[in-house]
């Protein structure tokens, strides 16, 4: 417990239930992208749902592949009604 903020173990456990959506554009289907079990449009944007414990990877893939992150939100978020 020493060195431990009950802070700390608290959000941790929320931190693991938050789901975010990246919005990307500019993927291109390349040989990575051949693997995955969809196909990768390079028309406009995709939204992608991504874990809290896996942004940064999942930022790093997607520069890897060539794509720029548009926006980030939280899945629990919802957009305001016109």
């Amino acid at each position: 417990m020493l060195g431990q903020s009950a802070l700390t173990a608290a959000s941790g456990s929320s931190a693991n239930n938050r789901i975010f959506i990246y919005e990307v554009e500019g993927l291109q289907q390349n040989a990575q992208t051949d693997n995955n079990q969809y196909p990768v449009r390079n028309s406009s944007t995709i939204l992608l749902q991504v874990p809290y414990s896996r942004m940064n990877s999942e930022m790093q893939r997607i520069n890897r592949l060539g794509g720029r992150i548009v926006n980030i939100r939280p899945l629990a978020e919802t957009p305001a009604a016109v």
